[in-house]
């Protein structure tokens, strides 16, 4: 017996607007709109999507003694990134690792000045926590009051900053507090869907209020579930459970890019995180599988779980989909598998689907271009 899905706070909201809501990662959560999802996928890459993502774990971690290089290196035993050398106001992507080599989250880090904001996975808050809670020196405090919202777009910078106008100065992977009718917004210039675009985390009591202010806005419309991860897999990101797990290292994963020279053999801080010997080594001699792109022949799309096989007929299992859909800026199926990495862009690989195998070929990620401000 399971516990039923929590509710996030703009839940009413949601329904008000006429989205068919489904539980994931333990919460109900909308999927998508009467829009429909092709349309909400179009409409965030032509305008501005807003996507309420108040799933996502938000957690404060505060040096106990006031210095906030101790509670980098704190972190850096945990995350294979350059916590210590993040500036004030400026946010990275890294990864939670296990003593195996494998991922046990993705997150985002923000050096807030005087503690680090993490935001994380949602199922994974609690464990994630618990992993943080294991440190010392620091105060590892969940933010529970708040909410998070992503507006994500090319017009997602000028319909925010008629609201909140100093956000037009910020760069891609800036981290601020920021002003809107007395409420401390946390916003950061990055998002998941491969545009430019903005993630604000908001006080519960005021969510609902900010929210209807960017819905106001002509430009905006609410999007669900279904056209973020048809945003996200166009932009070759990667989705905890999905393209990585436990089992999944970081080169495998197609993640080497987070773990910086620094990090590595050879570097200032190299290692001391949880797998660091299996990762680095990987690092440097390169994994015999690795995460790659795939495009289907034909419009129908491959989903998870379907097996790639080396030939058309007979030949051997050599991986499965670990995520897959329709791209409608695509134009057509794409999918994201771990293939053996000596397997070169444009090589044709085989898809069962449906008892039939159908060729694929392997494509270089991101299928689309991002556009962030840099």
């Amino acid at each position: 017996m399971t516990d039923d899905p929590r509710r996030i706070p703009l839940h009413n909201l949601h329904l008000s607007l006429g989205a068919r809501m489904v539980p994931f990662a333990g919460w109900e959560m909308p999927v998508q709109y009467p829009m429909g999802v092709m349309a909400e996928h179009l409409h965030t890459r032509e305008k501005a999507g807003l996507f309420d993502v108040s799933h996502m774990g938000q957690v404060l971690v505060t040096p106990d003694d006031g210095r906030m290089e101790a509670a980098a290196l704190a972190l850096e035993s945990l995350i294979p990134a350059d916590v210590l050398g993040l500036p004030q106001g400026r946010q990275r992507y890294g990864l939670f690792t296990n003593d195996a080599g494998g991922i046990l989250d993705d997150l985002m880090f923000a050096n807030r000045g005087d503690h680090f904001l993490l935001v994380v996975n949602a199922g994974c808050t609690d464990q994630d926590i618990a992993h943080l809670q294991t440190l010392e020196g620091v105060t590892v405090t969940p933010v529970t009051d708040r909410g998070l919202l992503a507006l994500q777009g090319p017009l997602a910078a000028e319909v925010l900053a008629r609201l909140v106008p100093a956000v037009a100065a910020m760069r891609f992977m800036d981290s601020q507090i920021l002003d809107w009718n007395g409420v401390d917004l946390w916003v950061s210039r990055s998002g998941y869907t491969g545009e430019d675009g903005f993630e604000i985390s908001i006080p519960e009591a005021r969510l609902a209020d900010f929210a209807k202010a960017l819905l106001d806005q002509p430009e905006v419309a609410p999007i669900g579930l279904g056209a973020r991860d048809s945003l996200r897999l166009e932009a070759g990101m990667p989705l905890y459970g999905h393209d990585m797990d436990g089992t999944v290292t970081p080169a495998q994963a197609a993640l080497g890019w987070s773990i910086p020279k620094v990090r590595r053999t050879g570097g200032a801080r190299a290692g001391g995180f949880p797998g660091a010997g299996i990762i680095l080594s990987e690092l440097a001699d390169g994994a015999t599988s690795v995460r790659r792109g795939l495009r289907p022949e034909g419009r129908a799309p491959i989903r998870e779980g379907v097996a790639i096989f080396d030939q058309a007929e007979g030949g051997k299992v050599i991986g499965h989909v670990s995520s897959g859909g329709f791209g409608p800026s695509v134009g057509g199926p794409m999918a994201m598998a771990r293939l053996p990495a000596d397997l070169v862009d444009g090589a044709t690989l085989h898809a069962e689907l449906r008892g039939k195998r159908i060729p694929v070929s392997i494509t270089p990620l991101p299928f689309v271009t991002p556009s962030y401000k840099r």
